[in-house]
């Protein structure tokens, strides 16, 4: 449908985005996580999520925190919820495109992309934080994470998984546990684990990799598709300030 123009035959003026003269959330392309967590996850599969949830707010929760500040500061008055909805829009629009940022075929590229797109979702999620002043570096945000993004079900049980991944890290830090078990076995435990992670099915995001065709139109929709509703959950919870994560959806 198309808006009818005014009187005298001139086309009526657009209504500017809400979020319209803000400075962009800075990032441009989909970013994956850095490889030194790339390596910790490979090594304990099992516990890549939490891994991922941890290195996420000591990596991206300065970044939100000083993007939702310097907005703030150059726009007084600006809403939160303007904020979160500009977040929201530049992560979904970059979740689009991560499905083929790996350039690898495969169950390799399946993995890389999953990683991808979880970080991507990460991101987002401190952002939306950061956008309605709840503290994107505090640890409670990695629970926050584990929950929203429904690897587990209830906070109580993502804190432990939390404390177990960071004591497996510090003894990986001192004594190097890594473990020598089949590289496919591993990456094929660590997709299916990111993939639960980004919420998208790991089956179908597997699949998408290896059929020839499938992985751009099956990946974008998906990935576009599972970061929306995780920015509607990330909104739901910190728009109400909340301190405690959302039950889990009932199907």
């Amino acid at each position: 449908m198309t808006d009818t123009p005014p009187a005298g035959g001139q086309p009526a003026p657009s209504t500017p985005e809400p979020s319209a003269g803000l400075p962009a959330v800075p990032v441009a392309v989909p970013e994956g996580p850095p490889a030194r967590l790339w390596d910790r996850m490979r090594d304990d599969p099992q516990y890549a999520p939490e891994h991922l949830a941890l290195e996420a707010v000591r990596r991206l929760g300065p970044e939100a925190a000083q993007w939702a500040a310097r907005v703030r500061s150059e726009h007084p008055g600006v809403s939160s919820d303007v904020l979160a909805d500009q977040a929201a829009r530049k992560f979904v629009n970059l979740a689009r495109l991560s499905g083929a940022v790996s350039g690898a075929a495969g169950l390799p590229g399946a993995v890389l992309d999953v990683g991808v797109l979880a970080w991507t979702q990460a991101r987002m999620v401190l952002h939306i934080a950061a956008a309605y002043d709840v503290d994107p570096l505090h640890s409670d945000r990695a629970t926050d994470l584990l929950v929203l993004q429904r690897v587990h079900k209830v906070a109580e049980s993502a804190r432990l998984a939390l404390g177990v991944a960071a004591g497996r890290e510090r003894a990986d830090a001192l004594f190097g546990l890594g473990g020598q078990r089949p590289l496919g076995r591993v990456m094929l435990q660590l997709g299916v684990r990111l993939a639960q992670m980004a919420g998208v099915r790991a089956a179908k995001r597997l699949v998408a990799k290896i059929v020839p065709g499938a992985a751009i139109v099956l990946g974008t929709w998906a990935n576009s598709s599972a970061t929306k509703d995780l920015a509607e959950r990330s909104r739901a919870l910190y728009g109400r300030r909340g301190t405690a994560v959302p039950e889990p959806r009932r199907s």
